[in-house]
């Protein structure tokens, strides 16, 4: 049974038991859908890096045109996999040109941000982290104060370093007032979480910024993306742009678990994808040097939310319903 109470004025809620959800979390006057504190209600920001290897933005894209959650920003960045912009940035108006073409509408503009891992200061103090100024965090702290409401406000679902979200709070600290991060990286521990590979490595200065201020909610939990589209069903995708882009994408897929990026968004837009959920709070520091971020433990009392156990055949099963019948 899952017992809940208010804590946020932004009408989130503590979950001091998680199992097999009976009860849902009062957020306002609207009810929770699944075991999180956002759902499909709440605007989303997207960011990545390379548009090719998951299925994060055609799952957005879709969701958007499906119930939601509604699309409001698509950020391209670079990682150390990924290093060149213009490439990043090509193939998201590459696949976001698909989906117009397609019918698809809402679907807003790829946004490069370029900036480099943030650098902890000497003293150690977060708040004396000189910031990037990207235009991926200043696209966040803009669109968040636009689209926020007080019980429901914006997600930023990531599949990459959390840079540009840590960003956003040194240019503006009250954007953790109106912002939930939801980001699909590391990996679970005996005693909760690592902010490590994959994309936690990628800046852990920052991990340790957007743990430690934001809402943060870590999903931790993969599955195997191949089964989604599987090179059987490729022939049944849809007969118009959109298809033929995912058609296209398909063979390329990482076959690593951990590259589903679109955990992020599945876990707010499919309400049954998250299966087990934690409160974590993150560790309050980092060491010099270090190559991955903090780690996340197991805390009633935490301000976090952990994603680690996952249904791995609701991504395929709701993908197949959006696309017959937003294309039928």
């Amino acid at each position: 049974m899952v017992r809940s109470v208010p804590l946020f004025a932004l009408g989130l809620a503590v979950v001091a038991s998680i199992g097999a959800c009976d009860e849902t979390l009062d957020a306002g006057t609207n009810r929770q859908h699944g075991l999180l504190p956002v759902d499909e209600r709440n605007p989303l920001v997207l960011i990545n890096d390379w548009a090719y290897d998951n299925w994060s933005g055609e799952y957005a894209v879709l969701l958007a045109s499906a119930g939601g959650p509604p699309l409001a920003g698509i950020i391209v960045n670079t990682t150390s996999v990924w290093k060149d912009i213009q490439k990043n940035v090509s193939g998201w108006r590459d696949l976001v040109a698909a989906a117009r073409e397609s019918g698809l509408q809402n679907i807003p503009d790829p946004q490069a941000s370029v900036g480099a891992p943030l650098v902890m200061p000497a003293s150690g103090n977060i708040d004396d982290t000189r910031p990037n100024r990207s235009e991926g965090a200043l696209f966040i702290v803009n669109q968040s104060r636009t689209l926020s409401l007080p019980n429901r406000p914006m997600v930023v679902a990531s599949g990459d370093g959390l840079t540009d979200v840590a960003d956003a709070y040194l240019i503006d600290h009250s954007v953790t007032e109106r912002v939930v991060v939801v980001a699909s990286l590391g990996g679970t521990t005996a005693s909760g979480a690592s902010m490590n590979a994959p994309n936690g490595d990628e800046d852990p200065w920052a991990d340790t910024i957007v743990a430690n201020r934001f809402r943060y909610i870590q999903v931790s939990a993969f599955y195997n993306q191949q089964e989604d589209v599987p090179a059987a069903k490729v022939a049944q995708l849809p007969s118009n742009p959109f298809g033929a882009w995912m058609a296209a994408k398909q063979p390329n897929l990482w076959q690593w678990f951990a590259a589903s990026d679109q955990v992020a968004v599945l876990a707010v837009g499919v309400p049954t994808f998250a299966s087990s959920v934690a409160r974590v709070a993150a560790d309050p520091t980092l060491s010099a040097g270090s190559t991955v971020g903090p780690g996340l433990g197991m805390s009633p009392a935490g301000q976090g939310w952990l994603v680690n156990g996952c249904d791995g055949q609701a991504p395929g099963k709701r993908l197949w319903q959006m696309l017959g019948k937003i294309f039928q």
